[in-house]
């Protein structure tokens, strides 16, 4: 299959992938570090988004508190550098238990609520966690700390942005594969069902909120994996990464890339952060432009970016494509 017979909403995000992986090459011909930073600030916060797209796009859970979750991740490394671990595999060990510990208690006490209570109790949570952060004076409370020893793993060193950048662009690329087998495998297939109506979930025998709190963990430690990648490309972990606007720019670079969608996530993080940097070297006002920007995006495409590309390939179908012979219902698409 080639890139001309995929849809534009599968082509697209591909060859932003291939493209993704050119720019180590093209940072270091042209003697700019600074793309490759950039760069692999992007897709750490896409696989931050896809994680949230899991509890959000596909189990309805508007959460507000992800970014307890991203700072769980940055000081997993942080903590244990500062006692003189280098050890990645003690970092990626204290990443996952601590975020599936912390997302399967904060997840079973939110799902007790839902609507406006769900958000506002996520958001509590995280900025509980802020503010226990913010305490610990001995790792730079509000100042946040340097991590000194950054994550390890069989010699390779994920301080340095070249090996940071590799690492987390394959696992964006596994995160996107497996949210494609999630979406049509049967537990993905109850997760969206118990979104749209969790009644009907529960009235044939399945417990929408078992599948909701899974889900709820597996993206809490998603999340934390990717904070942990973001600490050791910035080598800092401050507690201002647990706030609440973190959680806030996750949901619009969810919303603005499309919500429940396969690669809505990365297409958000590059518009958003995309964006973000253009409009700060163009005018000192970027953020009413920003902001004014995003409403835009909004209002033209309801269904993010890549609903835009859905509606681009349904006007222009591919002319290599075969025509049925047979009419085909609506409901029965993919």
């Amino acid at each position: 299959m080639s890139f001309i017979s995929l849809k534009p909403a599968t082509g697209v995000p591909l060859l932003l992938v291939l493209a993704l992986a050119a720019v180590p090459v093209v940072a270091q011909l042209t003697g700019q570090p600074f793309y490759l930073a950039f760069f692999a600030r992007i897709i750490i916060y896409a696989i931050a988004a896809s994680a949230l797209n899991l509890a959000l796009g596909f189990g309805g859970m508007v959460s507000l508190g992800h970014a307890l979750f991203l700072g769980l991740g940055a000081y997993s490394v942080a903590i244990p550098a500062y006692h003189g671990i280098d050890n990645g595999w003690v970092h990626l060990l204290c990443c996952v238990l601590v975020c599936g510990l912390v997302g399967l208690v904060t997840g079973a006490v939110s799902l007790r609520t839902s609507g406006i209570g769900f958000i506002m109790i996520t958001l509590a949570f995280a900025q509980m966690g802020y503010f226990v952060f913010v305490s610990l004076k001995q790792y730079g409370g509000d100042d946040g700390t340097t991590i000194a020893a950054t994550s390890k793993f069989f010699g390779a060193d994920l301080g340095q942005a070249g090996t940071v950048y590799w690492v987390a662009l394959a696992l964006l690329a596994l995160v996107l594969w497996w949210t494609a087998r999630l979406r049509v495998a049967p537990f993905g297939m109850v997760l969206r069902g118990a979104r749209q109506n969790p009644r009907r979930i529960n009235a044939i025998g399945l417990r929408s909120t078992r599948y909701q709190l899974v889900a709820y963990v597996l993206s809490a430690v998603v999340c934390g994996v990717a904070g942990m990648l973001l600490a050791n490309l910035t080598a800092f972990a401050s507690p201002s990464t647990l706030t609440w606007m973190v959680s806030g720019d996750l949901i619009v670079m969810l919303v603005l890339g499309g919500i429940g969608t396969v690669y809505g996530p990365l297409l958000g993080a590059l518009a958003f952060l995309g964006l973000e940097e253009m409009l700060k070297m163009t005018t000192e006002y970027w953020m009413a432009v920003f902001g004014l920007a995003i409403v835009l995006i909004g209002l033209v495409g309801k269904a993010g970016i890549a609903g835009l590309l859905d509606s681009w390939g349904a006007r222009h179908p591919r002319p290599n494509a075969a025509q049925p012979k047979t009419a085909v219902a609506v409901g029965d698409q993919p």
